[in-house]
């Protein structure tokens, strides 16, 4: 099995923070590392349109046999898009004949091979159509509210009190592991009713996406070395 590191160079919310330097090493570093640690995964390959990242991709282990084209590159375009153009191109045009993939995000530093495993393997198990990493929320989701221009409170679902010890727990994904079936990615889902959760603890959950995320990160990250 093969692992895609989807990774663009156009970031607005962290500028550049693909290969911002985390502990001495670019993030990126992190997801291809891990990945190629992992006991299933036989290849790393980065989708990228930033040439810099390419070339810290490839110094680092994974593989960059391609740009990604500027339409996939864009605030607008679709992951699943560029998952499905990387897989069929490197079928069509690299010898590869790839039916099934693991995404590993740049932006989840602190997810390590042990997780990257335990989702394959919920995966294989359950000849899941999709396997995703999520962690536990914290907080009801009921307790979520809509605001308008001026703050105004607007409820998100139908009001309901009750004592939070009553209200079921919630997980959400936390993007740091996803195993695909591509046939699902190519019908536009990344669920299905054969969807399959490895719940990973909030300490390894970390989704960078702005300067606060990377330095909690790099906190969380300079203790488990300390340890």
């Amino acid at each position: 099995m093969i692992a895609i590191v989807p990774a663009r160079g156009g970031s607005k919310g962290l500028p550049g923070k693909n290969i911002k330097e985390l502990l001495g090493k670019p993030m990126i570093a992190s997801a291809i590392e891990e990945g190629l640690r992992s006991r299933y995964l036989s290849e790393v390959i980065v989708s990228t349109d930033d040439k810099e990242i390419a070339e810290v991709a490839v110094r680092y282990g994974a593989k960059c046999p391609f740009m990604r084209p500027v339409e996939l590159a864009t605030d607008k375009s679709l992951a699943m898009d560029t998952y499905t153009y990387t897989i069929e191109r490197l079928n069509k045009e690299f010898g590869y004949n790839i039916r099934e993939f693991v995404v590993l995000q740049p932006t989840s530093p602190l997810r390590i091979a042990e997780d990257i495993d335990n989702t394959i393997e919920i995966f294989k198990t359950h000849d899941a159509d999709s396997a995703v990493s999520f962690t536990k929320e914290h907080h009801p989701i009921s307790w979520h509210k809509f605001l308008d221009e001026n703050n105004k409170i607007t409820p998100l679902f139908e009001e309901k009190v009750q004592n939070r010890q009553e209200i079921r727990p919630t997980y959400y994904p936390n993007g740091a592991v996803y195993v695909f079936k591509l046939s699902v990615v190519k019908s536009g889902r990344y669920y299905t009713e054969n969807s399959y959760a490895y719940v990973m603890p909030a300490d390894r959950s970390v989704d960078v996406d702005t300067i606060d995320d990377f330095e909690y990160a790099e906190f969380l990250l300079r203790k488990r070395y300390e340890k």
